[in-house]
């Protein structure tokens, strides 16, 4: 099942899609779902055109852990070394924008870049998880761009500001729930040109082993979101672009790169 959550004359839910084809079609429509996703819930019936609606991130995590460094090719690409452990870091809940909202270049930086990834969306509070116990917590897996300040992150060391400006991780355009993520196609493209092709199976670690490495030393909520790596083939942005994230078996999350006013 997808799950969107949306903006309709002043009031946010979240629906079901149901039917085939491009956001802004026609063909999409959404049950409104009763309530929040996470536990049992019932379709209402009610049902709104997708287009008509604003999409909004799909979730509000309370935090974004991201993970660095996971495919080879992308470690090879920026001339590192793969780690003997999973490098993860922060993205802040400001940073989370969904598709259709504009990336700001950040004043700070001269060299922005696309990381195309897929979002892995915790469903339930829990903490040192078994790996058989992984599926049970996740929710589902969204679209997400880990919009990075490259020089910033060069300069500073730390990725803080690199990675966690506002408007520096675009989600959606919804969470798939019913997806086996162990080998799936991820791409970017800007303005139409492909820059990233992957698959979730070059992952040097996999859903699981994040999920279990990162419980092991926090407790994840109810829409908390893993960022899992990008493959290589990351690349610039600039002011006018368009950028898109497409992972198989989700759809395309799409986004414009603006100069911050």
């Amino acid at each position: 099942m997808r799950i969107a959550r949306f903006s309709i004359d002043g009031n946010v839910a979240f629906g079901a899609v149901e039917g085939e084809g491009a956001i802004d079609s026609g063909d999409l429509v959404l049950d409104i779902i009763k309530g929040i996703p996470y536990t049992d819930f019932e379709l209402s019936g009610t049902k709104v055109p997708l287009k008509k609606v604003r999409l909004l991130p799909p979730v509000l995590p309370n935090k974004v852990v991201a993970v660095g460094r996971n495919y080879a090719e992308h470690v090879a690409e920026m001339g590192g070394e793969v780690p003997d452990v999973p490098i993860t870091f922060f993205k802040p809940t400001t940073s989370v924008i969904g598709s259709g909202d504009a990336i700001e270049y950040p004043s700070f930086s001269q060299e922005l870049h696309h990381e195309a990834e897929l979002a892995v969306v915790i469903g339930r509070m829990c903490r040192e998880v078994p790996r058989e116990r992984v599926k049970d917590v996740v929710f589902g897996y969204t679209c997400a761009n880990d919009v990075t300040a490259r020089d910033a992150q060069r300069r500073e060391g730390q990725w803080a500001r690199a990675k966690g400006f506002d408007t520096s991780c675009p989600l959606g355009p919804w969470v798939e729930t019913d997806l086996d993520p162990g080998d799936l196609a991820v791409q970017a493209t800007v303005n139409g040109e492909q820059r990233q092709l992957g698959r979730t199976s070059d992952m040097i670690r996999s859903v699981e082993d994040l999920v279990v490495h990162i419980t092991e030393a926090m407790t994840l909520l109810p829409g908390d979101v893993i960022l899992t790596g990008t493959p290589a083939g990351v690349g610039p942005l600039h002011a006018g672009d368009e950028v898109a994230v497409t992972i198989e078996g989700i759809g395309t999350l799409t986004n414009k790169v603006i100069k911050r006013g």
